[in-house]
């Protein structure tokens, strides 16, 4: 079935279902805004469609999906020419998944983060294969947690999400399972079999109780009791001083090193986004979030960031400011500031 996306993303009619599969395994599946375009049109097809009863996502290769084409995003922008219309498009299309009509079966196998996530984790089911891996890296590279974090990550318990979000850690199949990310988790081994079912059945709650293993929290409790202490402070300077006065606790100085890699201006709009996100709407908090991307695309961290984790490989970010307590709230505030006629349309 050809729905504009060429050689990177392939649509199949099986069965009771719709199987879409990212087909960029050398690019880790990045992406692309034609990758956005064509998933969008395929599933308003389907969801008018009375012989297709689900969709299903897969991605070939050992990622699921490495985020978004950051590199393409990034000479764009260097050019003078910011790709906005790829993010609203792609910010369209996360809210259209949240709300589409249809079970909508993420099914990862390998590394997920940015883009990835927000096409396959504010669907009706997410699958997790022990192979798979979780993260939202965005402010170790001066962007922020955008494809609707600010909407995922707020409901996750004893302030998993915001931890998530600020240190850009990876987690993997058990803690997306215990945290609520993910909603079932299966062997990488019945994947093939998982499909056929569906896609004979259309019925993905009762094929997932024959295929559901449950996955063993990979993180002690100790540790969520401390995520839960220093990340429910009431601001980030007040995070930051928790884990300071932690002392030689292992865990706190750990994650305080993470954090103090990050870059400064992404950590505080990262804080203020997932604080409100708590009681935003999906296509509200896409708004929020485009309204900092215009912002983020305009700035200094996030070229940088790219420099220096891409470009200039292994080099150390100079941020702007550098340090946190250098970041003006005057200059936090303007990032959530409206955009007039530029607001996305949903």
């Amino acid at each position: 079935m050809d729905f504009g996306g060429g050689d990177e993303i392939r649509f199949e009619r099986m069965g009771r279902a719709g199987v879409v599969t990212l087909t960029r395994p050398q690019a880790l599946n990045a992406v692309t805004h034609r990758m956005v375009k064509a998933l969008d049109k395929a599933l308003r097809s389907w969801e008018r469609d009375d012989g297709v009863d689900v969709v299903a996502v897969k991605a070939e290769g050992r990622a699921f999906s490495a985020g978004g084409d950051i590199l393409h995003i990034y000479e764009a922008g260097r050019a003078g020419k910011p790709p906005v219309e790829f993010f609203a498009d792609e910010y369209r299309l996360n809210a259209y998944i949240a709300r589409f009509k249809k079970p909508y079966v993420a099914l990862i196998d390998g590394i997920v983060m940015g883009g990835g996530v927000g096409i396959s984790f504010h669907g009706s089911h997410r699958v997790m294969t022990e192979n798979a891996q979780f993260a939202m890296p965005e402010v170790g590279i001066g962007f922020f947690p955008d494809v609707g974090a600010s909407h995922l990550l707020p409901d996750l318990g004893g302030s998993f999400g915001m931890y998530l979000a600020l240190t850009g850690n990876r987690i993997r199949y058990g803690d997306a399972l215990w945290s609520g990310l993910a909603t079932h988790t299966i062997k990488t081994e019945d994947q093939a079999s998982f499909l056929d079912r569906l896609a004979l059945t259309g019925d993905p709650e009762s094929v997932l109780r024959g295929f559901f293993v449950p996955a063993k929290r990979e993180t002690d409790r100790p540790i969520l009791e401390a995520i839960a202490r220093h990340f429910a402070q009431p601001s980030l300077p007040d995070l930051i001083d928790s884990l300071d006065r932690a002392g030689k606790d292992e865990f706190a100085a750990k994650t305080l090193a993470t954090i103090r890699m990050r870059s400064p201006t992404s950590l505080r709009v990262a804080w203020r986004q997932i604080s409100a996100g708590q009681t935003l709407s999906m296509d509200d908090c896409m708004r929020m979030e485009f309204r900092i991307l215009n912002r983020m695309l305009a700035g200094h961290d996030f070229y940088e960031g790219i420099r220096a984790a891409i470009i200039d490989k292994g080099s150390k970010p100079q941020w702007r400011p550098a340090k946190i307590d250098a970041v003006a709230e005057a200059d936090v505030e303007a990032y959530f500031a409206p955009l007039g006629d530029r607001e996305l349309g949903l």
